[in-house]
């Protein structure tokens, strides 16, 4: 095998962009010489013709020569202009067509990477939902809720905070009556948040609500007073009586998820180069534009708002230009579909920035 072999050929729309330029650059340079030769030449031939006539009859056959030689002139620079003006179609077309192609690319592109970050963020996030509906069946909760002292609420949260340990992921586990009064919680030495009210959570609210054990209440991310203002997502399992599914409601167990440990590492962690990353933004949103991660560190402090709004909270995967606070990007998003049974419903979006 030769060493051409071996030679990796660029294909790709920027290097195809890059050979039309110099193309056309190369074209309109030899172009130009040509035109310049031909004015040499007719410059050559009209001297010729004067001298021609100076000469009489015994430079007739001078002047012969001389009208040939601006006849080729002539059609030399017919030529030059006609290539010149076909040439010119050709190029500025492979110039669009590497440009779209290069947008198309560019677009697949992150908009996977979008994908791939609201895919992780819901797959892990259903892991969430089974843990609290699971957790809420523990008999020390129920004994807590069912007869309560400060045995039974002491052991509730020793139990509480057994699970803690194996999984680091949440800031704290909340066992609330069913007033909203907090009872119990895992971790009392880092949150004091016994005899706290919950009643007008949201988390608490849809427990409270639920059918039964297979429902679980959801609160979206915000910051926490039962954690010492944390960034947190709170789902929720309503106890029941006996730890059955559909006995009756004996109070909420809510669980502290460390919102920022997961996205804030998924939307850093969107596999761009040195140079993409100088001028792109990786958030999560959801539907009112209401940043929830945020690879700028501006989580729920800003909200987005694009003129193709209705484009970007769709339901498919895709890419377009657009202006952003009066500045023209290259927006990539992806909405939740989903994992097993469980969809945040939110959207992921990579602001790339086209100035």
């Amino acid at each position: 095998m030769s060493k051409a072999d071996n030679t990796k050929v660029d294909c790709s729309p920027k290097r195809i962009a890059w050979l039309a330029k110099q193309l056309s650059s190369k074209l309109n340079e030899s172009i130009g010489e040509i035109h310049s030769i031909n004015e040499q030449t007719k410059i050559l031939s009209i001297n010729a013709k004067i001298t021609a006539a100076r000469a009489g009859e015994a430079g007739k056959s001078f002047s012969v020569v001389a009208n040939e030689i601006m006849s080729l002139s002539h059609r030399t620079s017919t030529v030059a202009n006609a290539l010149n003006n076909e040439s010119r179609g050709s190029i500025e077309g492979l110039s669009s067509i590497s440009s779209m192609l290069d947008t198309q690319v560019k677009g697949d592109r992150l908009s996977t990477y979008a994908r791939t970050n609201i895919d992780l963020i819901d797959r892990n996030l259903y892991e969430r939902s089974c843990d609290v509906r699971w957790w809420a069946t523990d008999n020390s909760l129920v004994e807590a809720l069912t007869q309560p002292s400060p045995q039974t609420i002491q052991y509730a949260s020793k139990r509480l905070g057994v699970i803690l340990s194996a999984y680091t992921v949440y800031f704290d586990l909340i066992l609330a009556d069913t007033t909203g009064r907090i009872i119990a919680n895992g971790r009392p030495d880092l949150y004091q948040s016994q005899g706290s009210i919950t009643d007008q959570q949201e988390w608490f609210q849809a427990a409270m609500e639920s059918h039964n054990g297979d429902e679980y209440g959801f609160q979206s991310v915000h910051k926490s007073s039962l954690v010492n203002n944390e960034r947190v997502l709170i789902y929720s399992c309503a106890v029941r009586q006996n730890g059955a599914s559909n006995g009756e409601i004996i109070g909420v167990l809510g669980i502290a998820f460390n919102w920022d440990s997961l996205a804030q590492i998924v939307v850093k962690n969107t596999p761009l180069s040195e140079e993409e990353w100088a001028k792109t933004r990786a958030c999560i949103i959801d539907h009112d534009g209401m940043i929830l991660a945020d690879s700028d560190d501006k989580q729920l402090t800003e909200s987005l708002s694009f003129p193709h709004n209705h484009v970007i909270f769709s339901n498919q995967r895709n890419f377009l230009e657009t202006p952003l606070d009066g500045k023209p990007v290259f927006v990539a998003h992806a909405p939740s579909e989903g994992f097993e049974t469980y969809k945040t419903g939110w959207f992921s979006v990579l602001i790339q920035s086209l100035e």
